[in-house]
């Protein structure tokens, strides 16, 4: 067994800037880019006068962009470096959501949801990810870890505040206000903090002195099978999320409790995400990656359980609200340290890229299936849906964790 010196894999002194920086960028690209759009759709609705379909529709178009278009950002990253690319993200994220805000009617307001979601390929977790492990090789795991307890806070943190600010501004204004805080905050840091790397000068980081450790990753057909499961899980995973971040508010009202109590049912989902988080950098790091992955996904069904025998209780609902926070808050850190343990470091942004390029119609076409879903069979054919395919993502990553090479890097 072989065990990396401590020297290639202990944090740098920039460390903490790095990911406090990254940290921050994370919660407003979440909070403006993607959490925003489930409060203030059924505005954007009302506005435009079409059906809730069209609405949902434009968000799908643009996961499915978005998607298409996740493996060309993950080699851009890889070979330009996180910083040059993710402040440019920044310019075009701010870009977009002014667009979007200037929409008046159905090709505009498309055009802009799919340049919205292109965009946040060059600035949310998966570039975030490639930042940490263009800094520190395989050892990015605790980094990874300490970043996501961050990112954790953008549906605490945005789904009251655009709920307030909707009190008093329009939704058009609201994405105004979004675009520039975006730019003004998010930009400086990238620009500022991020490594510069890409992958000619990551060729000299120490992770080129681990040549032995490299034959630890999985080659051949074992690889191909855990890519396989890895972007089922996701794939599935991310069905799941995508729907739940358009709808939850919906389905907690549905079942007969008030707006106010939905909305501060659905802000519990963060305070869980960042309390999984934090055990898991906490207790979690002498587990393999995958274990993690498939435990913490089993959380997700039982959470949505817990939802469907609810009824109008909002202490199950809150249960439900807690188990689904710390899943989806774990999922987060599995989509960066599972592909890094069992893939290796080289390529990571192109890798990522890849692994949700599988499932892109199938997250894409969450929202509006979702929707159709609930408005035709109703709220329990609905949540049985989100337990089988939840319950499947888990399944698939318990195989996934019986094929992980034994553990011999440590990070």
């Amino acid at each position: 067994m072989m065990t990396i010196p401590a020297s290639l894999t202990a944090p740098t002194r920039g460390d903490l800037g790095l990911v406090l920086a990254l940290g921050v960028t994370q919660v407003a690209g979440y909070g403006a880019l993607y959490y925003a759009f489930a409060v203030l759709a059924p505005e954007m609705t009302k506005s435009f006068g079409w059906a809730p379909e069209w609405t949902y529709g434009a968000f799908a178009a643009g996961l499915l962009a978005g998607g298409l278009a996740a493996p060309f950002a993950g080699r851009l990253i890889d070979r330009h470096g996180t910083r040059g690319m993710m402040s440019l993200g920044s310019i075009l994220a701010a870009a977009s959501l002014f667009a979007l805000s200037q929409a008046r009617e159905p090709v505009s307001f498309y055009a802009a949801m799919i340049a919205l979601e292109i965009v946040s390929t060059l600035v949310l977790y998966d570039a975030a990810f490639t930042a940490l492990t263009q800094a520190h090789g395989p050892g990015a795991r605790r980094a990874i870890s300490k970043l996501t307890l961050i990112g954790g806070f953008a549906s605490t943190l945005f789904w009251p505040l655009t709920t307030a600010l909707l009190a008093i501004f329009d939704w058009r204004t609201i994405y105004q206000i979004y675009a520039l805080g975006y730019l003004v905050l998010c930009l400086p840091l990238h620009a500022a903090l991020l490594p510069r790397q890409g992958r000619q000068q990551a060729a000299t980081t120490p992770t080129d002195r681990l040549d032995d450790a490299q034959q630890e990753y999985l080659v051949g057909a074992p690889r191909a099978r855990a890519f396989l499961l890895l972007a089922l899980a996701f794939s599935l995973q991310g069905f799941v999320v995508s729907a739940m971040s358009v709808h939850m508010l919906t389905m907690l009202q549905g079942l007969g409790l008030s707006a106010a109590v939905a909305v501060g049912i659905g802000a519990m989902v963060g305070p869980s995400q960042v309390a999984g988080r934090l055990v898991e950098m906490l207790f979690g790091v002498s587990l393999e990656p995958a274990t993690t992955a498939w435990v913490s996904a089993a959380l997700m069904p039982v959470g949505f359980a817990l939802l469907l025998v609810s009824g109008t209780t909002a202490t199950l609902a809150g249960l439900f609200a807690i188990a689904y926070g710390i899943s989806m808050g774990l999922s987060s850190i599995v989509r960066g340290t599972v592909p890094l343990r069992l893939f290796g470091p080289a390529g990571y942004g192109a890798m990522l890229g890849k692994l949700s390029a599988p499932g892109l119609a199938i997250k894409a076409a969450a929202p509006v299936a979702f929707t159709v879903i609930v408005e035709r069979a109703g709220l329990l054919p609905s949540t049985i849906l989100l337990i089988a395919l939840s319950g499947a993502a888990a399944g698939a990553l318990f195989l996934l964790s019986r094929s992980a090479p034994p553990a011999s890097v440590t990070t």
